[in-house]
């Protein structure tokens, strides 16, 4: 039993490959040997015979915090492939803890009467899993569920690993840069033959399709972003379905959308496409409208446009925001480099939650990579876990944004440490980038506050998967409050961000939210009819949906669907997004805007809702901090502002 942080090897150092092995199959040889002993010899208290279980869930827990994100970051490709063989054995020893009829016998055993609250939970769901998994299915249907979950964690790792090395490029001359800040201009010279790289990745592609006043390099750039892992990815997404739809048929649901759904807030899967349903009506009015206003724009450059499409959007959104709404991206950017954000996000985190946030010297820490920063946590004067910050691009490196775990909390046994994988510059941040970091910081902050629990089943983000996003989607309102960003954002002249230009950043943001919710309810329709709906072509039933969804037409040539990393991650509940929107516009309301700081509430949401992790339902958590139980109220009149 330990309380100190995990003891990593020096970044670059040969130890890596060995540890990423040893660790892994150290914690499996625990999880195994302790099965073993609840099968053979249970303790006699009931009690007693989860805390058993539960150290045996740390363990595996523990392996697959390993398999997950080095198989994602680490710079060694060796070592990568070797955590994907770590998350390969976890993936088949819970498979096969979840199918074993005598280890389910002695859970099921059990005698509920004398335990508290938290451990009867920990029973009942422990026993609703063995269910889920087919437990009480005849033998052969057992292994086929085995042979399936064990092929879908072999699927999911192609699909991760064909996103994330497929990195395209266009080539341009210098004069096709016109439009993009100078900083960015900088950092991309022109090489031998004169011409420019420009990648998919997102500090090159997001300001490209921003700011670039080139209408074709823009169309080639985003053509490639949305090509990315074509046509590989659209086999093995087929393959992902199939083997999802027969893997939730088997256990006796009407479609893997329903069997998913089941464990989560919304219940069912046919209550997902209600949802999506009721979010496209209420923001269609909206959408419409500002969709009018881009296109009125672009037909002052093109006047024969009909229509636009994903390759003007952003660009012709910046230059509405900065001609009509006064707001100019560039300038605003000027305000927030790098490192002065990073600082400011935990100096307004430490704030608001009571925390602290100590640098970890390099060499003390040890990580995977020499820009990986690290941060220890701490509480009333107490160390409760630790921070890995893993912000920059790298080749080989998860593309996206993301918290992962190293290690879940438990109370007297480890420490929590969060591990944040993003891709920004290393130089000035766009504001949306800002607003993103806040956001997925949000996910680590509730992997901290909630890993000193006894049960490893409730630490950390271990709340119903649609309810996961809320807190983070709260804590991106700090990033627009002028108060708040006057404590860090301020340009290279010393000059502290305007609280004007904050105001009309609010204003600016504004526009297009509702054409943002219809995009995102086209992702969401996506990820939902992919696993209800059998179709042989992918692209077409993209299109599809996108022309009911979507105020925006289909980008000839593309097949976004090969790199959206949901499809994997989330299934068929990518409609989770919005639902937490829904409920943290109902949580911030309980704010006053005047005072984002102010202690009371601050720390009644930090100990109501942060700190409780998996312990009760996110609905009875959200009641808890509101005082009632949240309603759809807030979301609509911010979407009809």
């Amino acid at each position: 039993m330990t309380t100190e942080p995990t003891h990593l090897p020096l970044p670059l150092s040969s130890d890596w490959l060995e540890w990423v092995g040893e660790r892994g199959e150290q914690q499996l040889a625990l999880a195994r040997s302790l099965v073993e002993g609840l099968r053979s010899d249970p303790p006699t208290e009931a009690l007693e015979v989860l805390r058993v279980w539960n150290e045996a869930q740390t363990a595996l827990s523990n392996a697959a915090s390993v398999g997950s994100l080095f198989s994602e970051v680490h710079p060694d490709a060796s070592v990568r492939e070797r955590a994907e063989a770590v998350a390969q054995q976890v993936q088949k020893l819970d498979t096969d803890l979840g199918l074993d009829t005598r280890l389910y016998a002695v859970l099921a055993g059990l005698d509920p009467s004398g335990l508290d609250a938290d451990a009867a939970r920990v029973l009942e769901r422990t026993l609703r899993d063995f269910h889920r998994a087919g437990v009480d299915r005849d033998e052969a249907t057992r292994e086929r569920l085995r042979e399936l979950s064990e092929r879908e964690i072999l699927l999911s790792q192609e699909f991760s690993k064909n996103i994330r090395e497929d990195v395209r490029s266009i080539r341009v001359t210098p004069e096709r840069l016109a439009g993009l800040p100078q900083d960015w201009v900088d950092a991309h010279p022109v090489e031998d033959d004169g011409l420019v790289t420009v990648t998919t990745d997102y500090p090159d592609v997001v300001p490209f399709r921003t700011f670039a006043h080139d209408a074709e390099a823009r169309r080639e750039l985003a053509t490639q972003f949305l090509t990315i892992a074509w046509p590989a990815n659209d086999r093995v997404l087929q393959d992902i379905f199939a083997a999802r739809r027969e893997h939730a048929e088997l256990l006796g649901y009407a479609s893997w959308a329903d069997f998913d759904a089941e464990v989560k807030m919304i219940r069912t899967g046919p209550a997902i496409a209600e949802f999506i349903d009721r979010i496209t009506d209420l923001s269609t009015a909206s959408a419409e409208r500002d969709k009018k206003v881009l296109l009125e724009r672009l037909r002052r450059d093109r006047p024969d446009a009909t229509d636009i499409d994903g390759a003007d959007v952003p660009y012709y959104s910046e230059l509405v925001r900065k001609e009509d709404l006064a707001v100019d991206a560039q300038r605003v950017r000027t305000y927030f480099p790098f490192e002065a954000v990073r600082q400011g996000l935990l100096d307004v985190t430490g704030r608001l939650f009571g925390l602290e946030w100590t640098a970890v010297p390099a060499g003390d820490a040890r990580t995977w990579h020499e820009e990986v920063a690290t941060f220890d946590v701490a509480f009333e004067g107490e160390r409760i876990g630790r921070i890995h910050l893993d912000l920059h691009p790298r080749e080989g490196k998860y593309k996206h944004a993301a918290q992962f775990d190293l290690v879940r909390g438990v109370t007297g046994t480890q420490l929590p440490e969060g591990v944040l994988v993003c891709n920004f510059g290393r130089g000035l941040m766009e504001h949306d980038e800002v607003v993103t970091l806040f956001h997925e910081f949000g996910h680590l902050i509730h992997h901290v506050l909630a890993g000193r629990s006894e049960w490893v089943r409730f630490s950390g983000v271990a709340t119903e998967w649609d309810f996961v996003e809320a807190p983070s989607q709260m804590l991106e309102e700090w990033a627009w409050d002028p108060a708040v960003l006057a404590t860090f954002a301020r340009n290279a002249g010393g000059e502290t961000i305007p609280a004007e230009l904050v105001e009309a950043m609010r204003r600016a943001d504004d526009f297009g939210k509702g054409y943002d919710a219809r995009t995102q309810m086209f992702y969401a329709a996506l990820s939902y009819d992919f696993h209800v709906n059998r179709t042989d072509d992918l692209t077409g039933r993209l299109r599809e949906l996108m022309g009911r969804y979507s105020v925006f037409p289909y980008l000839p040539g593309t097949h976004m669907h090969c790199h959206f990393g949901h499809l994997d991650g989330y299934s068929s509940a990518y409609y989770t997004y919005m639902w937490s929107l829904v409920i943290a516009k109902d949580m911030f309301s309980a704010f006053d805007r005047g005072d984002l700081f102010d202690p009371e509430v601050a720390g009644a949401y930090r100990d109501k809702v942060l700190a409780q992790g998996g312990r009760r339902d996110a609905a009875d958590l959200v009641e808890d901090f509101l005082g009632r139980p949240y309603t759809f109220d807030a979301y609509a009149a911010w979407l009809a502002e």
